[in-house]
């Protein structure tokens, strides 16, 4: 079954009628070296159900036993989102049937969160939305269904499914957001821009890869339309799993377009989890949502309480990363960007790439100047995001060098990355391969001046009647003749030094 779209409403219209309130849940992975509650390795890409033992698969007689390092990176992100610790906490058995989570159960937290009652402030174009966070929990991640055969990918229509067991016990840290009203139009943008600054966030603590693209993080969108000016929430839909920043924004507008259109029509919008469809951009029916009363919740009997101390907490605290806002600050004076250079890197979700090259020796302007340009048109083209097209700031930053030092332009360090992007190897492996370098042969320059002196008589001419501007077209045809690998500034020397 192909997704179709449903009836929408213009986004200017919807917000003529409707105040739009948003609740985002982040799920991050945790980088731990092993699982939740087991000893099995949790390394990300190994073959399917080769990362399991008795406990993570639920077979009976099986005691789970509390990673340390999770808890450890729980309290920090907690920390780093201004939530307060909790003193004393434990964990719950969340029950429900599924065939990725072998239990029967997931392990979580209830209504004792190990982080809550925080915030993170956002900026978008210029002006600042404070997030609240309602609490992060800790939890384990569930095993991965592939469902083969159909046209979705989901499992009605599938011919089997398939079941991968290793990321079953994953360490988990859910993120949820208190509702963020008042964002009016820019409620797309302010989820898009929350969801990027906390991966940022995640990176900075060093708790996560925080990858979308291999699910490291992951974004459900709570979206609910009232009536304008009637100061309550509307009933809320929850879109699963959403997989990149361009797709938050785009899932929050589907949703308000949509929701408008069932309320016009004199609908109720039904409470309930919703499919985001990459391809078509929509989003489609899954379940209805379910309450807590439905998981049955009861505290998990293997488990001791987590109870941190307050030595423990704030020698965590010491470890934290810069603030982000104050980061951000910082950066742009050290870098010299104006307030729109700074927003556009921000926006492109490419703060923390150029900061890395940077730091890796290019300019500022040059590391913000293909990030920016080149790599965001082909993350633009393919339709993901920035930091997912493979391309590193090592490699960024190596493609600079080679320009600063001479052996390319412009031109040619294009043809670089796209070497890059067809995997042929390091940047210098690509400048050999394909033979990039600029040509700085003296006596391969002079003969190529010269051609183009007698190829072009009367550009010539001009040039020696002291129209030097004429040298373009001269220097046009040496670069042509050099297939762009000549320094154009020594081509314009030699052009001067026959002609003028």
């Amino acid at each position: 079954m192909t997704a179709t779209r449903d009836e929408l409403v213009g986004f200017d219209d919807v917000l003529e009628r409707y105040d739009p309130a948003l609740g985002l849940e982040v799920h991050v992975e945790l980088n731990t070296h092993t699982k939740m509650f087991c000893g099995c390795p949790a390394a990300f890409g190994a073959e399917p159900n080769t990362h399991v033992c008795p406990t993570c698969l639920g077979l009976p007689g099986s005691m789970p036993v509390v990673n340390r390092k999770a808890v450890e990176s729980a309290i920090r992100i907690g920390l780093a989102l201004n939530c307060s610790i909790a003193e004393w906490c434990r964990f719950a058995r969340k029950n429900y049937f599924y065939p990725d989570m072998p239990k029967n159960f997931q392990t979580s937290q209830y209504d004792e969160p190990i982080a809550f009652e925080g915030f993170m402030d956002v900026d978008v174009d210029g002006e600042t939305f404070r997030v609240g966070i309602e609490r992060a929990h800790m939890e384990e991640d569930t095993g991965k269904a592939t469902h083969v055969g159909g046209t979705t990918g989901r499992i009605h229509g599938a011919d089997y499914s398939l079941v991968d067991y290793n990321r079953a016990g994953i360490p988990l840290i859910e993120i949820v957001t208190k509702p963020i009203t008042g964002a009016g139009a820019k409620a797309p943008d302010v989820a898009r821009a929350y969801v990027s600054q906390l991966r940022e966030l995640i990176v900075a603590l060093g708790v996560s890869e925080a990858r979308m693209d291999q699910g490291n993080l992951r974004a459900d969108v709570n979206l609910s339309l009232a009536p304008k000016g009637s100061d309550r929430l509307g009933t809320r839909t929850e879109t699963k799993n959403v997989n990149s920043f361009r797709s938050v924004e785009r899932a929050v507008r589907y949703e308000m377009g949509r929701q408008a259109g069932v309320l016009d029509g004199g609908g109720t919008v039904r409470q309930e989890t919703r499919h985001w469809h990459e391809d078509s951009g929509v989003t489609t029916s899954g379940r209805e949502k379910s309450d807590a009363e439905d998981y049955r919740y009861f505290p998990e009997p293997d488990l001791v309480p987590v109870a941190p101390s307050r030595e423990w907490v704030d020698e965590l605290r010491g470890t934290l990363p810069e603030n982000p806002t104050e980061r951000r600050t910082r950066l742009q004076a050290e870098w010299g960007f104006t307030d729109l250079e700074m927003r556009d890197t921000v926006g492109a979700g490419a703060l923390g790439l150029v900061a890395e090259t940077v730091a890796l020796g290019a300019a500022p302007q040059a590391a913000r100047k293909w990030w920016l340009g080149e790599l965001a048109r082909r993350a633009n083209d393919s339709g993901v995001e920035i930091a997912e097209l493979g391309v590193t700031p090592a490699d960024v930053a190596r493609v600079q060098a080679l320009v600063d030092d001479g052996t390319l332009n412009d031109k040619l360090a294009r043809q670089v990355f796209d070497g890059l992007f067809a995997g042929e190897g390091t940047p210098d492996e690509v400048v050999a391969a394909r033979g990039l370098a600029i040509v700085s042969d003296e006596g391969a320059l002079a003969a190529a001046v010269d051609n183009a002196i007698a190829a072009n008589p009367d550009v010539a001419d001009k040039i020696r009647d002291g129209k030097v501007a004429a040298a373009g077209a001269l220097i046009g045809a040496v670069m042509k003749e050099m297939k762009g690998q000549a320094d154009a500034g020594r081509v314009r020397e030699l052009v001067l030094e026959k002609l003028a």
